[in-house]
């Protein structure tokens, strides 16, 4: 169904998924890929962002995501993963806030 694609076709099914699993958590959640060349065409590195916290990245191998977006088992993990990255920078930043009261 969703199987396969290009590189940059994967790249914006990747963005989409990831930033609609992470604004169930929180609706500021913002995603970033890394447009780091080394990485074109093979793999993908993305962080979640919330206000200036940033999640530790994330990387995806083009063909694994090409391969396994169509999959209900594959996607349901990969949001748990990210709406659990959104719940950790949420959890930090009320750490942070409160210890600079």
């Amino acid at each position: 169904m969703f199987s396969g694609g290009s590189y940059d076709e994967v790249a914006r099914w990747l963005r989409v998924f990831l930033t609609s699993h992470a604004k169930r958590e929180n609706p500021r959640a913002e995603v970033v890929l890394d447009d780091d060349d080394a990485l074109h065409g093979r793999a993908y590195r993305a962080r979640l962002r919330l206000g200036e916290r940033l999640s530790e990245p994330m990387e995806f191998d083009f063909k694994d995501v090409a391969d396994h977006r169509g999959e209900l088992a594959w996607c349901a993990a990969l949001a748990a993963r990210t709406r659990a990255q959104v719940r950790g920078l949420l959890a930090s930043g009320s750490a942070t806030d409160a210890r600079a009261r």
